[in-house]
Parts: C-alpha cells; structure tokens; sequence
C-alpha cells in the first residue's frame, strides 16, 4: 500500500505549494521510492482547458490529454512521476461526477451532499492515482490548490482529513506551506499569520506534520523556529526554512540541506535507500556559471502573465544548460507590431526568435511580422503550435503572393486557407476538452533539422489545437522553399505536424508542443537546437 502525503497553503496564494510538492517528490525519488502526483483545484471549471492565460496561466497537457495545472509542469520538470488525466481534479469535476452519477440513480434515491457522497468521489479519486499500481507506487503527494480558510476549499480539506483514518495513521503526512512575513520597521520576520494559518487547519481536524515556511529574502532563525513549534505543536525538525532561492531547481537541495525527506520518512515509517542526487546538483552548478549567454525574443500575446508561457520559459533554460549559456529572454507583446513598432527596430539585437501558442485574432499580424524578419534575416527561428501556423501564413502571403491567406480561425471567409480546422473538430461544439490533445506520433524526414534534433525517425509529442496545415497548398509552399520535416499518418492522409525553411541557417516550427515534455536533466531537443543556432548567429555576427 502507498503511503500519501497532502500539501496545503496558508496565508496568501501562490505560496509554492507546487514546487515544494515537486522538490520533494524529486528528494523521495532520489532515495529510490517511486510517486505519484496530484494537484486538487477548488474552482467549478471542469478543468483549465477554457480559461484565459491570464486568468490562470498556461495549461499543462498530459500524454493521455488531459488539459491541467500548471503545477503538473513543475512536477514533470522535477520528477519522473507518470502524470495523466488521475493526476488533476477540480470541484467542478468532482461535482459534475456526483451529479451524474445522481442523474443515473447511482445512489439509490438518498440525499446526496457534500458529506458524503462529494467526499466520498474525492477520496475515490486519490485512490484512483495509484489504482492498479499500489506495489510499484511507495508515495503518493496531494497537493490541494488555493489557502486554508477559503470556503472553496473545505470540502477538499474535509477529505484529506477523513483520509487518514480510511489509510492509517502511519500512511499519511499533512505538510503546511505558509508565508513568514518580515516586517521592515519592526526588523524581523513574524510568525503570527503562521500561527493563525495552522489554527484554521486545525480547526478543520488537520494537524500538520510539518510546516513549510517561506521567509522570502531571510532565513527563518532559531528563535522563530522555536516559537511555530511550540504554538503549532509541531517538531522543530519539521519546521523547514523555504527563502527564495534562484535559480528554482536550486529549492530541492535548500530542503535537502535541512533533512526533509527524513522527516518525511520517519513520519511515514518509510524505509528508503541513500540518497543520490549528484546529476541534480551538477545540473544547478551548471545553471549557475554558464559559460556564455544568448538573447532570445520571445513574441505573443499573453505577456503579462508571467505563468503564461511558464513551460517555454523553462524549456529555454534547459536548453541553455544543454548548451552551457544563459538564455536572456524577452517577452514582446504581437501587438506592437501592429500599431507602428517595426520588427526590425526590436528584433535586430537578439539572436533567436520564437513564437508560441495562442488562440484568436489578437495580435496575430503583428506575429506574422515577426516572422518576416525572422525569415528574411535568417534569425533563427523556433515556432510552437500557432507559431507553426503563423509561418505558414507568412510564406504563403510573402512567396505565393496569397495576400489574403490565413487561418480560418481568423477568417472563415479567407480565399486561401492554408491553415483549417481539423476533419475531427467538425461539428464540434463544445468548447472544454475537445481540441487534438494529448501525446501523438510523428514521422521525422531524414536530412532535416527536426532529425537531426531528436536523432530517430519516430517522436511522439503533445498537441493542444483544432486547426491544421491544410494540404491542398502543401506543394506550392514546398516549392516556395518549405520544409516538411514531420507528419502524422492519419488513414490516407498526412498531417503536417513540423515544417522548416530550405535556405535558413535554422528556422523550425511544430504544430505540436515540444515544451511539455522538457525537464532540466532531458532538455527538449528542439528548444536545444534552437538556442544552439542563436548561439552560432550570436558569434557569427561577433555580439
């Protein structure tokens, strides 16, 4: 049976639920258990598929598809947990089963409430993580979104807390993420919203094990150390000090340092082997003193979120540590281009060019701008998703002289739609869960860039789109100097899922999202090739 262990928050959100989760699993792996992870979110929305970026940032897409939390990203760069569609529910999900299940007379004409039958599904779902694989999983980690004392939450916290008497007391851990604030004019850091943060637990049932605090700038100190464990009732071994720490994968060796997997072990009645994280600390020295540095401009339309792009912004940093260089990168907001601002003026001082995923006609002009420079100045070139579209389009209207070709997700009237809806999405009318999702395979042509990255002739990638390369222009292009260097085999027809530029030092664009599978040991190939060509451009032209 596996042992589970529940991370909450307190005080404020965006504590570091997810990455203190992810560093532990990395720290529990390296002493040879096998996890499984979980994120619990309290809103209604079935999941995060049809927010907006700037609601909620990025949406993480697992292999089997599922649309999830951003915090599955951390703990796939962190760990090797196997993260799927078990791996993230929300109230909104938990709800709509309950409800169906009512529908369908599945509870025999009781009154269905929240206590039982919601936290009944919730803790069928926990222990649907590790269904089928309870000998091989040693440690489940439940991470449950949003802070304690939030009514949206209760209901969650209600069921991590009949958990353990359902598992045992032995088999569940309760960690506590809390903020310490330090006050400047009284010149110290104070635990009252700490204190305050576990009473509410507490007052739910929950008594944590351990208490995470995150003392920003400072290092929580003896005395402070002394006084949560006293009103906290908690051991001071398992008050952990969680200062920011840069650069983020540098966080696991910090806990680490102060023995929390041993906490964790003692608690748990876990036994484990030595721990072996030398490739960990190896990678963060790395990261720590590169040997050189690229500038990369990253153009989209989300750029103020800063978790918009959470996945490609840490790709890039993998690929630096790949190529042994800071990758310095700069979000341009699309839209700038469209409203005076020439790409050249912007984008002659960096050595690489990327465009990423988005949805809608904002500030897709501007982005085809972007690739006309990209192009014609043989920057290199790395396009993700609409990023691959976008290309399309640009060399369509600038080689073919198709001035009106486009998506026709922009334009459903355009006479020349070089980028269409996929024949599944049809129809389609529902707008959550229903894109291609999910992990696909793809065929590499030899002689290619994509080849030459990944170094085999068959990759699987994830996807997140309705629309598609559309054929019929498939050899006008390709005689106008385009590339396809990837496809998917879909009966008799072929998807473009990669295309590249024949006469470009390096320009590569998938419909897929290479950046969902990078983690900072396994950097992605294609992001890694990418800032090894901006690198090359960078010393070529001798910045």
């Amino acid at each position: 049976m596996p042992k589970y262990i529940f991370i909450t928050g307190g005080v404020v959100s965006s504590v570091g639920k997810g990455v203190t989760a992810a560093s532990l699993g990395l720290l529990l792996e390296a002493r040879g258990l096998k996890v499984a992870m979980m994120k619990m979110d309290p809103y209604l929305n079935v999941d995060p598929g049809t927010m907006n970026p700037y609601e909620h940032g990025e949406v993480f897409v697992t292999d089997d598809g599922a649309e999830t939390d951003l915090d599955l990203g951390h703990y796939q760069r962190f760990t090797n947990a196997k993260l799927s569609q078990k791996s993230n529910v929300t109230t909104g999900s938990i709800y709509n089963t309950v409800i169906q299940k009512e529908r369908r007379g599945e509870y025999l004409g009781k009154t269905v409430q929240v206590i039982p039958h919601i936290t009944d599904e919730i803790k069928a779902s926990i222990r649907a993580l590790t269904a089928g694989s309870e000998s091989d999983t040693d440690v489940a980690l439940i991470e449950i979104g949003g802070t304690v004392g939030d009514i949206e939450g209760l209901h969650f916290l209600e069921a991590i807390r009949q958990f353990k008497y359902d598992a045992g007391p032995n088999d569940c851990c309760y960690v506590h993420v809390t903020l310490v604030p330090y006050i400047a004019a009284a010149g110290e850091l104070k635990t009252k919203p700490t204190q305050h943060s576990v009473a509410a637990l507490r007052n739910i049932g929950i008594q944590p094990n351990i208490i995470i605090c995150r003392t920003g700038s400072h290092t929580l100190g003896a005395d402070e150390r002394r006084k949560i464990a006293m009103f906290c009732d908690v051991g001071q071994d398992a008050i952990i000090s969680a200062e920011d720490i840069s650069p983020l994968y540098a966080i696991p060796l910090n806990f680490k340092e102060q023995k929390l997997d041993d906490t964790v072990l003692r608690l748990l009645a876990l036994e484990a082997g030595e721990s072996h994280l030398e490739g960990w600390r190896q990678m963060v020295e790395k990261l720590k003193t590169p040997r050189d540095h690229v500038k990369v401009a990253a153009v989209g339309k989300y750029t103020g979120h800063e978790d918009a792009y959470k996945s490609i912004n840490e790709a890039l940093i993998h690929a630096g540590i790949a190529n042994n260089c800071k990758v310095e990168l700069t979000w341009i907001n699309s839209e700038s281009f469209e409203n005076g601002v020439l790409p050249g003026q912007k984008l002659k001082d960096y050595d690489g060019i990327l465009i990423g995923p988005g949805f809608g006609s904002r500030g897709i002009e501007g982005k085809v701008r972007a690739v006309t420079f990209a192009r014609e100045s043989k920057t290199p070139y790395l396009g993700i998703c609409l990023g691959m579209q976008i290309a399309v389009i640009e060399l369509a209207r600038n080689k073919l002289g198709l001035e009106r070709a486009t998506t026709t997700e922009i334009d459903p009237q355009t006479p020349d739609p070089v980028i269409s809806l996929l024949s599944e999405q049809r129809g389609v009318t529902d707008m959550g869960g229903t894109m291609r999702l999910g992990a696909y395979p793809c065929e590499l042509r030899e002689g290619t860039k994509a080849f030459a990255a990944y170094g085999k002739p068959l990759i699987e990638e994830r996807h997140r789109h309705r629309y598609e390369f559309n054929n019929a222009y498939r050899e006008r292009l390709e005689a106008a100097g385009m590339i396809v260097s990837g496809t998917y085999k879909l009966g008799e027809n072929e998807l473009v899922e990669i295309t590249e530029l024949r006469d470009h030092p390096w320009f590569c664009a998938s419909q897929f999202h290479p950046e969902f599978k990078s983690t900072p040991l396994s950097p992605q190939p294609l992001f890694r090739d990418f800032v090894k060509a901006s690198l090359e451009h960078r010393r070529a032209l001798k910045r």
